[in-house]
This record gives structure tokens, C-alpha cells and sequence, in this order.
């Protein structure tokens, strides 16, 4: 009998301690699914269709929406058999987990299969004034923009959210997703840039955003300022102009002129040396990406080609000749707009208005070439933008300026 007692007590202590284990397991994975969650700021999360309930775990933690991939599977196994539910496996689409929610509240988000139902794209290249206007503007959204964001601060994207979400907890998303992809690149840039923060790359991506539309010219010019730059040379970028005469709300609305170059702003790199003090827009991932790693070349100068694109410059002259090229074809272009405004005038059907004695007088058709035409256009030192600069009063095309050395 004592042999037996013994063992029967032996098997007791064994099963009691097991229970404690198991109680305590419990105990702190009910803690770990109860407490707010290592996401700092609201995101979206794609389950694809076929990924199985180990790989999202993995992904969630990695990611940095979970903090323990285990705990999450283990509680995902204990609410299939808890919950009364018939279907709890998780469910493709694509999903916004609101900053700290817990695990619990993940797993409920992925379970329940409501997926974000509204999108809203931010192009690159616009600045924090016009991204905050498209924000406000958009009826799916909710609340205010407590401050204006810096400038430069925000990552263009197409960004996916639930109807309601708070305007606030978009931009700072738009902040931790620039912050995050700078984070991984930093480390990877070219290690004789003239840039010594990431302050200074996104001030520098800004004007390369703002100076191409061409996914295969950004490395290249991104490589004619870095070149400037280690020659101290003035960067001489147009867009630079109009961001200091705007102050980030947008477009001049007319050509550059003279005057305008000539007007000392801070953000003015014909006026300044090196960079400006600030971004002038929010540039996107490919600008960045070609900022930090630019093309190896000799380059200095360039200017449009009139198909879209540039011609790239190593010498004064060779860019003199290449700006002679774009005046030509502009000239053309004008030509063109003329001949073009003819023939709508031509075609246009003549007014009529009644006399006093109710005869019909036709009125004189418009005179030809009366529409203005558009003015011309003068390269910088280092190209052509979207902003074309003026002629002078004159009507003189304005000369192309050498260079300025600090």
C-alpha cells in the first residue's frame, strides 16, 4: 500500500506541476495576447491567397505587427477550438491593423476577412501643401491634419485604409514607411557621395524628383548634382526657384524670368552655394534610390531633347550646342501651335449679330497668328524643366551663364 501511495502521489505531483506549467503557458500567453502590440503607427497587411498560418505569423513578426510569431499560432490553435464559430482560418485580402492592437486584435482582423475597402494615391514629387490637400480632400478619410508635415518627410505611394480612418494616422504611416525605407538603403549608398546625413539625401532627391519624370535618367541626374557638388559648383536647378518664390504651394502658373533667377531666396541654387536648406517636395522610392547610388559619369550640365527626355553635358560647349538643338526644336514646336491656331480659326464658324433693321452682318473672322504664342524658353546651366524660363523684354533669347564656382 505504501508502494502504491507513493506512486499515486508521485503521478498527482507530476500532473499538478504539468497543470501549474500549463496554467502559467496560459497565463502568459493570454498576456501576450491581451497587450498592446509593437506597431507604432496604423499599417496595412496582405494575406495572400494559399499562405498558411506559420508563414503570416512569421511575416506579422518580422514586419514588426506582432511581437512573438508562436504565441500568435498557438492562439490562433486555441480560438479554432474554443470558438464556437464554425470557419476562424485566416482569410486572403488585404487588412489595416490599427497602431498597438493587440494580438488578439490581429487575429480577429485576419479571421473576420474584412478587407480594407478604400485607396488613395499620392504621386511623387508634390510637396507636404498639396499631399495635405489631397488628404483633406478625400471623403473616406476622417478628422483633421493636426500640423503641416515637413517637407520632405512623406513617402508617395497608393496607401489602402478602412473607410473612417483618421486623416492624423495616415500621414504618420506615410512618415514611418519613409522612415523605414531609408533605414534599409542608408547603409547601402555610394560611399563617395558629397552627402554626409539623410537629411541632406532627401533634400537632393527632391530636386532630382522634381527635375525628371524618366525612370532611366533619375541615376543620371542625380550624378550631374553630385558631380556639381564636388566641383562647388552652384546646383543651378530651376524647380529650386519656384519652391522659393511659392513656398510649397504648388506650380509658378507662368514661365521663369529673369527676374526671377536673379531673386535671392533661400532655396534659389543660382543664388546660393550647395544645397538649399530644405526639401522642395516629397520624393519617391526610385529618386532616392538613384540620389544615394547616382551614375558614375562626368556630366555637368543638361537640357530637354524635345522628345520627353535630356541631353546630357560634360562641357560648357557641349551643352551651348545642345540648347542651340532644344531652341530649334521648340521653334518648331511653336510653329506648330501657330499653324494649329490658324486652322481652328479658320474653321471656326463666324458670329453673326442683327443689325437694328434685323439684317445679318457676318463678323471678320479672327486675324491669323493673332493668339499669343508661347514664350521662349532658355536653358539654365543645367537644364530645361517644367517651368520654362522667359525671354527677356526684348524678346532676346537670355544668354546661357558659365557656371559660378564657390
Amino acid at each position: 500500500m505504501t508502494k502504491i501511495a507513493r506512486v499515486v502521489s508521485g503521478f498527482l505531483t507530476v500532473m499538478l506541476v504539468v497543470m501549474g506549467a500549463i496554467g502559467t503557458l496560459a497565463l502568459l500567453l493570454n498576456h501576450q495576447f491581451e497587450s498592446p502590440g509593437p506597431l507604432d503607427v496604423t499599417r496595412t497587411f496582405p494575406v495572400p491567397k494559399g499562405e498558411g498560418r506559420v508563414q503570416t505569423a512569421a511575416r506579422l513578426e518580422k514586419e514588426g505587427f506582432i511581437s512573438s510569431r508562436w504565441a500568435f499560432v498557438a492562439g490562433h490553435i486555441i480560438q479554432g477550438y474554443a470558438s464556437s464559430k464554425r470557419n476562424v482560418e485566416l482569410k486572403a485580402g488585404e487588412y489595416e491593423i490599427k497602431k498597438g492592437a493587440t494580438m488578439r486584435q490581429v487575429l480577429e482582423t485576419l479571421t473576420e476577412g474584412k478587407s480594407v475597402l478604400a485607396k488613395l494615391t499620392i504621386p511623387e514629387g508634390l510637396t507636404s501643401q498639396q499631399i495635405v490637400e489631397r488628404i483633406m480632400a478625400e471623403p473616406n478619410l476622417s478628422g483633421e491634419v493636426a500640423q503641416m508635415p515637413a517637407e520632405g518627410s512623406l513617402m508617395p505611394d497608393t496607401y489602402r485604409f478602412s473607410k473612417g480612418m483618421s486623416r492624423q494616422d495616415l500621414i504618420e504611416r506615410m512618415q514611418a514607411e519613409q522612415q523605414k525605407f531609408l533605414a534599409g538603403l542608408w547603409d547601402r549608398r555610394a560611399k563617395d557621395l558629397p552627402i554626409t546625413t539623410i537629411e541632406q539625401a532627401i533634400v537632393l532627391a527632391s530636386i532630382v524628383e522634381k527635375e525628371t519624370g524618366k525612370a532611366d535618367e533619375r541615376e543620371r541626374v542625380a550624378a550631374v548634382f553630385v558631380n556639381r557638388l564636388r566641383k562647388g559648383m552652384r546646383l543651378q536647378s530651376d524647380p529650386t526657384i519656384v519652391y522659393g518664390i511659392t513656398g510649397g504651394q504648388g506650380a509658378l502658373g507662368r514661365p521663369i524670368t529673369r527676374s526671377d533667377i536673379d531673386t535671392k531666396t533661400a532655396y534659389n541654387t543660382y543664388t546660393i552655394d550647395g544645397l538649399p536648406p530644405g526639401p522642395i517636395s516629397n520624393p519617391g522610392r526610385p529618386a532616392i534610390e538613384a540620389t544615394l547610388n547616382p551614375a558614375r559619369t562626368t556630366d555637368l550640365f543638361f537640357v530637354a531633347d524635345g522628345t520627353g527626355g535630356h541631353t546630357f553635358s560634360d562641357t560648357l560647349k557641349e551643352h551651348n550646342a545642345a540648347v542651340q538643338n532644344w531652341r530649334k526644336v521648340e521653334k518648331d514646336i511653336r510653329a506648330r501651335q501657330d499653324q494649329q491656331a490658324q486652322t481652328r480659326a479658320v474653321s471656326r464658324p463666324a458670329p453673326v449679330s442683327h443689325t437694328a433693321t434685323g439684317a445679318v452682318d457676318a463678323q471678320a473672322l479672327p486675324i491669323p497668328g493673332a493668339e499669343a504664342s508661347p514664350p521662349d524658353v532658355a536653358a539654365s546651366a543645367v537644364g530645361a524643366t517644367t517651368e520654362p524660363i522667359a525671354a527677356s523684354a526684348t524678346g532676346v533669347p537670355l544668354p546661357i551663364r558659365k557656371p559660378r564656382k564657390q
